[in-house]
């Protein structure tokens, strides 16, 4: 199979999904190529009227399939036939996301895809796993507490992985018995609205799945503060986040899962194996070009092992070739778009002008498209740009500690807390110290997540509430009932 393909020939489903089928419409939003910067395709806006329609879609389809309330083994077969198609769709699936987004094709069928149709088949699996519980009480009574689905959930996704993303809110959400109306980034759009076609192709009711495609501030206002909207899932920046919080909160109380940014520390003992550690720090600013809100950006090194670590880890970025995303054979990522890509820079240079010390990169690389030189800063300053910004590219700073409460004094953020990762051969360090950070995910010996799809991910302090993954993730998606009956 030959995944390489000509993004000016690649054929688009530019619409919004609504009922089971594609609403073509009109692109608005003008939408360019990362890998080579050039205008290829316009993203439809889905106003307050178009939102309405899709939400009273979604209560429509729960009440006539009753979705809901069927035997709860037949949602998990419907999940699973389209988990199948997932994969046998892989290579149209990389391909749409490849072209818009900074995922290379060849990433995307070996991991991305792959990953997304195991996350499907995971939460199918709770359908019929989990229920209600009998709880303690006397003899004269009993108790239960039972759960439900909300009804119409809607969720957000960023651009950085738009499928996987997708695949996190959807999956749960649907196992659930809920219906949902979902808005991808307005830079990444049409893999997702294929994926809900895959949906109905494997017998998923229509109306149980809508996109709408559009923007925050028209598209994802009008989702998020819509009164028949009862719960809502978002995965995106903490400005983002903050905004829907605040918007939910003036249209009417619901419940949320904000999976928000994050600045993560890495850090690194002298009892460490230095060469694990550099590739596995290396490898979680090249992923994506950084572009993960998880990503490992503040390096927190012991002083005696500072020089040959930082040594390591630039042999690594030196090796990093940048390539367009339609190209099986490229790995190296670009940036989102031209306006994040000065955006970087500019908090570069920010931090340089405050007394960081650029050691590798630091600049636009020599190619077309907006790609960005693996970099690495030694920064002392706390208060520097480049440690208090979510800077959400190719960036490492690095600081130096002498020992364990300076390591954790410079590891603890003010804003956020998503992940750490830890470098240390001494278990009792590993542990005592897994206890103290404040993160809500810690990465001993490695800095990325498994296909163990049973562990959650969410934060602390700005960094998000609740999660996603694991059966937090299905059991976030139904709400309790308490009952009580005298015998």
């Amino acid at each position: 199979m030959t995944l390489s393909f000509d993004p000016d020939t690649l054929p688009l489903p530019v619409g919004h999904f609504i009922d089971g089928r594609l609403v073509p419409a009109e692109g608005i939003i003008d939408m360019h190529r990362p890998s080579d910067g050039k205008p290829y395709a316009g993203c439809p806006l889905a106003d307050e009227v178009l939102v309405d329609r899709a939400v009273e879609t979604a209560k429509k389809a729960l009440k006539a399939t009753n979705w809901s309330g069927v035997r709860p083994r037949e949602r998990t077969v419907v999940l699973q036939r389209w988990a199948d198609l997932i994969e046998s769709e892989a290579e149209t699936l990389a391909k749409l996301e490849a072209l818009s987004s900074t995922r290379p094709v060849g990433h995307l069928v070996a991991g991305d895809i792959a990953v997304s149709a195991e996350q499907i088949r995971f939460f199918a699996e709770f359908a019929d796993k989990e229920g209600s519980d009998l709880v303690p009480t006397d003899d004269s009574n009993l108790g239960m507490i039972m759960t439900e689905p909300y009804g119409v959930v809607g969720a957000i996704t960023p651009w950085n992985f738009p499928v996987s993303m997708a695949a996190w809110k959807l999956g749960p959400a649907l196992a659930a018995g809920n219906a949902v109306v979902l808005k991808p980034s307005e830079m990444t759009p049409f893999s997702t609205v294929y994926l809900a076609e895959l949906a109905i192709r494997a017998g998923l009711p229509a109306g149980l799945i809508n996109i709408v495609l559009g923007d925050g501030p028209v598209t994802g206002t009008a989702m998020t503060g819509h009164p028949d909207i009862a719960k809502v899932s978002f995965t995106g920046s903490t400005g983002a986040g903050t905004a829907i919080m605040t918007n939910v909160a003036c249209t009417g109380i619901k419940p949320m899962t904000l999976e928000l940014g994050g600045k993560s520390p890495q850090l690194v003992f002298a009892d460490a194996d230095l060469d694990k550690a550099a590739a596995a720090i290396a490898q979680s600013m090249l992923s994506n070009a950084g572009q993960a809100c998880v990503a490992g950006s503040r390096l927190i090194v012991e002083e005696c092992i500072a020089a040959p670590l930082a040594e390591a880890i630039v042999t690594r970025m030196e090796a990093a070739k940048p390539g367009p995303t339609w190209d099986e054979t490229s790995e190296y990522s670009p940036i989102i778009s031209k306006r994040q890509l000065n955006r970087i820079h500019g908090i570069v240079e920010a931090a340089v002008e405050a007394g960081g010390e650029c050691l590798f990169g630091g600049a636009q690389m020599d190619a077309p498209g907006y790609f960005y030189q693996p970099t690495l800063m030694a920064v002392r300053d706390s208060s520097s740009p480049a440690i208090t910004e979510e800077i959400f590219g190719p960036v490492l700073t690095m600081q130096t500690f002498a020992d364990e409460e300076e390591a954790l004094a410079l590891a603890d953020h003010p804003t956020y807390g998503l992940a750490a990762g830890l470098f240390t051969r001494d278990l009792s360090r590993a542990l005592g110290l897994t206890r103290r950070l404040q993160a809500g995910t810690v990465w001993v010996n490695r800095y990325s997540r498994s296909r163990d799809h049973i562990l959650p991910t969410g934060g602390y302090k700005r960094s998000g509430i609740g999660k996603d993954l694991g059966r937090e993730a299905y059991h976030a998606n139904r709400k309790s009932k308490s009952v009580l009956i005298s015998l």
